[in-house]
């Protein structure tokens, strides 16, 4: 693969004597080339010689921040090459085009270099499938005829981001995911078509306490059938097939669960020994048969990501939420008589009243007094069962407070009028009331209410101190929060960290309304142009707060919010989320210290009325 002027020196320098032209001769021979994938989720590498041998190879998650870890791999990489040697680098993958063009380095289509792997190495292959982190792939091979490649659109159905998206609804790592599926004895149909859907799915047979092992084998059948029925598209899948991605890769029950789809036998899939990286090892192969492909010293690549310094494109910025934390700061004190909803102990020979809201995830009590102080409160998840949930969380409150006089109770939520029948409390309420009576509390002028859960929106306008209107939202999440928390996770942050870094972003990335789904796209155009973690998570909490007001409530003007704004629901736990809202409407929103409570506050307030001495 020498060039005519390599060749040139190669020749004077056998015909010297001296030690620098013997070293120059071995330089010159020692040439390996690069590949490198950078996905929505993942950088792999691949490092091949002249002899088409795999090397060396990588695969991390890069938790949106492709050039740090990127910058990390290629220092090992470096460090395991002779002294001169010489790397020929070439890119593909979703978020690699932006890098390229930005390093001048040969970009090559992820889908024709996963292609090149099979011509050159695997030559008896009929089908291609890959699955990655946020698309899948399928390519025939016919002798004689150009290979008909196929892939998804913007659908997480399919995808590795529907596996990410089951492993947090269980509770589990991905990586338990396997073994959970492998003593599976049942499989239930979910709707894999859409990220939304099959959530729903999910969640109703966690409710009705079906085996996570069920759960976790449904989930890569329904996988399974999207990937073949949706890219297939009626075209047989022969033998043999050649299976890769990091899904596949990392999940046998996987591929498994795909062959029963195909109607193949495992023994009919080849399943290569670096499978999540084929691209990467594809792209490598195709820059060695470019001559024009930049070539670095091996010493050098350490600072290739270094080269990628372009700024974030101003037009797609947004204002900071603080410009410092001094001003959070200042924000948080401003917030401090309208935030604390009175805290204070149990007392003997006191009357106290019990509101719970049982919601389709969580539980939440609270417990007042005759001054409507809060003396005890409780937030459990549900893991499917709201009876027994709520008959641990009263074990465990008597358990802390002792046995008070109870002398009300009132539930409300999902689970109303379950939890009223079963445990005999004094009345329910509809939630919107219980939200309604408890901005009240908070701001008795209130104009708006806006509570944001895990998965419901609920927009209450008040005037005159009535209810005048209210919305929900109905099969879309992207204006709640899950919206923030799967993102948080698919990035690799707990939401509490993904929260925090969002108050001290000093680009906010503009994300648009778009629907969880489609969200993707954008945050992988953000991460290609440089955005950093704190810019997206920033960016989420405008988009939240966007798609609750102009998609879902469609409004005309922030004028029809009015003047007293009050916020709940644990999405608002996130300060990010509700300084957004007043940047957005111009508005100083009111929030209590507990938003997620307020549901079960009202409730209790419901529960005192009429009985406070």
């Amino acid at each position: 693969m020498l060039n005519y002027s390599l060749i040139l020196l190669f020749r004077e320098a056998r015909k010297s004597s001296t030690f620098a032209a013997r070293i120059a001769i071995v330089c010159i021979s020692m040439i390996y080339y690069l590949g490198i994938d950078i996905g929505s989720t993942t950088i792999k590498m691949a490092l091949i010689d002249e002899q088409q041998n795999v090397l060396r190879h990588d695969y991390q998650r890069h938790n949106a921040s492709p050039k740090i870890v990127g910058s990390q791999m290629l220092k090992a990489i470096a460090q395991s090459l002779p002294d001169g040697a010489m790397v020929r680098v070439g890119m593909t993958g979703s978020v690699g085009m932006g890098y390229a063009d930005r390093m001048g380095i040969e970009f090559e289509q992820e889908v024709i270099a996963a292609a090149e792997v099979v011509e050159r190495l695997y030559p008896d292959t009929h089908t291609l499938v890959d699955i990655g982190g946020e698309d899948s792939k399928i390519i025939f091979f016919e002798q004689g005829r150009i290979p008909d490649m196929r892939m998804n659109g913007n659908c997480a159905g399919g995808t590795g981001a529907f596996i990410d998206q089951t492993a947090t609804l269980l509770g589990v790592a991905v990586e338990d995911l396997n073994d959970l599926a492998a003593q599976s004895t049942t499989i239930y149909p979910i709707a894999s078509r859409c990220g939304v859907f099959s959530k729903t799915d999910i969640q109703n047979l966690i409710s009705r306490s079906v085996a996570k092992a069920d759960i976790a084998a449904s989930m890569l059948h329904a996988l399974s059938v999207q990937v073949v029925s949706a890219l297939a598209r009626g075209t047989e899948i022969k033998e043999k097939v050649f299976l890769c991605g990091g899904p596949l890769a990392h999940i046998p029950e996987l591929r498994k669960h795909l062959a029963d789809v195909m109607e193949l036998t495992e023994e009919a899939c080849i399943i290569p020994a670096n499978s999540q990286c084929i691209p990467a090892i594809g792209t490598a192969l195709r820059v060695m048969k470019q001559n024009n492909t930049q070539t670095f010293h091996a010493d050098k690549l350490t600072k290739l990501f270094n080269q990628e310094d372009e700024p974030i494109t101003m037009a797609h910025t947004l204002p900071p939420l603080f410009n410092s934390r001094e001003e959070y700061t200042q924000w948080l004190q401003q917030k401090q008589g309208r935030m604390c909803i009175n805290h204070n102990h149990v007392q003997n020979e006191e009357k106290y009243f019990l509101g719970v809201d049982s919601g389709s995830t969580t539980t939440k009590i609270v417990l007042i007094n005759s001054k409507q102080e809060i003396v005890y409160s409780d937030y459990q998840y549900n893991n499917g069962n709201a009876f027994q949930t709520f008959a641990n969380a009263m074990e465990h409150m008597y358990q802390q407070i002792g046995d008070v006089d109870i002398a009300g109770s009132c539930s409300t939520g999902y689970g109303e009028q379950l939890l009223k029948t079963a445990f005999d409390l004094d009345g329910g309420i509809v939630e919107t009331m219980a939200h309604f009576r408890a901005a009240q509390h908070l701001c008795p002028e209130v104009s708006f209410v806006l509570d944001i859960g895990g998965q419901d929106m609920k927009a209450i306008f008040v005037a005159n101190r009535s209810i005048r209107r209210i919305e929900v939202n109905e099969a879309c999440s992207s204006g709640c929060g899950s919206f923030i928390m799967t993102f948080a996770k698919q990035l690799g942050y707990e939401i509490a960290d993904f929260a925090e870094q969002a108050l001290y972003a000093t680009h906010p990335y503009d994300l648009g309304t778009r629907c969880t789904v489609f969200m993707n796209s954008k945050v992988k155009q953000a991460m290609r142009e440089g955005a950093q973690v704190e810019d997206i998570a920033a960016g989420f909490s405008y988009s939240v707060i966007k798609n609750c007001l102009y998609k879902v409530l469609k409004l005309q003007s922030v004028s029809e919010l009015g003047t007293h704004i009050v916020v709940q629901g644990g999405t608002f736990r996130n300060h990010s989320v509700a300084r957004a809202l007043e940047l957005l409407t111009g508005c100083e929103v009111i929030i209590s210290f507990c938003p997620e409570l307020m549901g079960a506050f009202g409730a209790a307030l419901q529960a005192a009325k009429g009985k406070i001495e």
